[in-house]
Order: structure tokens, then C-alpha cells, then sequence
């Protein structure tokens, strides 16, 4: 990878390099060495703002956008409601809320859906 990148002038950033197995020999959280410098051996990564996961499944990718949805729609909760605004105000940003959907169907096209999710 090296080779065909330096004739480009580009190098690879190793410390933000990671790799993702599913050889159960090489587990989570060990490093490994490549071209002489040190990789870690992730689980989890984030790509393009979805998490994928060493199993391949998405259970883990819907599981962190319901936590997400869950946490935005509790903050708009919490500064709506209680805050001293007009009640047609708070109605009109409650409105809003249909603007959470984005954030938690963001990639879903990519998932394989399952009876369990």
C-alpha cells in the first residue's frame, strides 16, 4: 500500500490507522505490527458516521442510533417543557421533533434487516 501511495505523495497516518479481524487468534484491544509500526486491533469502528462491527451483523449500528434518537429527543424534552416559553411556541418546536427521524434512520438503507431487530 505504501508503494502505490508514495509515487502520489501520500503517506498513511498509521496512528489513526486500525485494523478489524474476525480471527478469534488476534483479539480486541492487542496491536499489531505493520511495516514497522504499531496498529491497534479494534471491534467497533465508526465509518462515515455508521458503527461496524467485527461480526457483521447491524444490531449494534441500530442499537447506537436508538440511543441517539433517544438521547435527542430527551435534551428537546428537558429545555422545551420546562423552559418559560409560550405554549404555542413550545407546540411549534415540538415540531421539530420529526427532525430526530433523520438521525436515527441515517444508513438504514444498509441494513440487513432481521426478525430480531
Amino acid at each position: 500500500m505504501n508503494e502505490e501511495a508514495q509515487p502520489l505523495g501520500l503517506t498513511i497516518n498509521w496512528a489513526k490507522t486500525k485494523i478489524q479481524t474476525i480471527d478469534v487468534t488476534v483479539p480486541p484491544g492487542s496491536t499489531v505490527q505493520v511495516g514497522g509500526s504499531t496498529v491497534e486491533v479494534v471491534d467497533t469502528f465508526t465509518y462515515l458516521g455508521s458503527q461496524l462491527h467485527s461480526s457483521g451483523g447491524i444490531e449494534h449500528e441500530v442499537n447506537r442510533r436508538i440511543s441517539i434518537s433517544r438521547n435527542c429527543m430527551q435534551m428537546l424534552d428537558r429545555h422545551i417543557w420546562r423552559s418559560m416559553i409560550s405554549l404555542s411556541t413550545k407546540l411549534r418546536l415540538y415540531n421539530v421533533y420529526i427532525l430526530v427521524l433523520p438521525v436515527f434512520l441515517y444508513g438504514a438503507e444498509t441494513w440487513s434487516i432481521t426478525k430480531s431487530i
